[in-house]
């Protein structure tokens, strides 16, 4: 079984910068996506940034040029990197992920138990 764990929110002020961390944990082959999604309150959850298996990152357009994704291979950990930040960024952050389990292909999709963002201005 895969385990996804979100950390790194916090309290930030308008501007600052804050890094999300996504560890993956159990029989991973290779990831076909990993992606971050975030839920303001009365909002719909959206997504924030999406990797494709081959690591070309695509990034909504309210964060571009603000957050950027990496990936720690040896730790099997993505970060989101969250600089500039708005007010607008306060949500709740969660890591989504479909990775490849056994060598016949099959996937596992799941997410993070989310980690809280508050920006203040």
């Amino acid at each position: 079984q895969v385990q996804l764990v979100d950390s790194g929110g916090g309290l930030v002020q308008s501007g600052g910068s804050l890094r999300l961390s996504c560890a993956a944990s159990g029989s991973i082959f290779s990831y076909r996506e990993m992606n971050w999604f975030r839920q303001a309150p009365g909002k719909e959850r959206e997504l924030v940034a999406a990797t494709n298996g081959g690591g070309v990152t695509d990034y909504a357009d309210s964060v571009k040029g603000r957050f950027t994704v990496s990936r720690d291979n040896a730790k099997n950990t993505f970060y989101l990197q969250m600089n500039s930040l708005k007010s607008e960024d306060t949500a709740v952050y969660y890591c989504n992920a479909v990775v490849v389990i056994d060598d016949l292909g099959s996937t596992w999709h799941g997410w993070g138990q989310g980690t809280q963002v508050t920006v203040s201005s």
